[in-house]
C-alpha cells in the first residue's frame, strides 16, 4: 500500500509543475518554455486570468472566429432558407 501511494505522489508532482514567475515593471508575466508546451499555448496565445481564493488561475483561452453580417448577406440567408422550405413542402405533396 505505500509503494501506491508514493507513485501516486510521484505522479502527481511530474505532472504538475510549479513554478516562480517575475512580474516586470508593466505587469507581464513569461511562462517558462516547459510549461508553454505541456499546456499547448504558442507565441501570441491568449490566457484567461481569474482572480481565485489564494492567488491567480491562469488557464488557456479557446477563441472562436466570428462573423458579423451584413444586410445582403442577412437576405442571403433568408433566400437559402426560404427555399429550403418550399422545397420540403413540395416533398410533402
Amino acid at each position: 500500500m505505500r509503494v501506491g501511494l508514493r507513485k501516486a505522489l510521484e505522479f502527481a508532482i511530474l505532472t504538475s509543475m510549479e513554478k516562480v514567475l517575475r512580474l516586470n515593471a508593466r505587469g507581464t508575466l513569461t511562462l517558462p518554455k516547459a510549461m508553454r508546451r505541456r499546456l499547448g499555448v504558442g507565441g501570441n496565445a491568449r490566457v484567461v486570468a481569474q482572480e481565485i481564493q489564494g492567488g491567480i488561475l491562469l488557464r488557456p483561452s479557446v477563441t472562436f472566429p466570428v462573423e458579423i453580417y451584413d444586410s445582403r448577406r442577412l437576405a442571403e440567408f433568408r433566400r437559402h432558407n426560404q427555399d429550403a422550405l418550399e422545397g420540403l413542402r413540395r416533398k410533402r405533396k
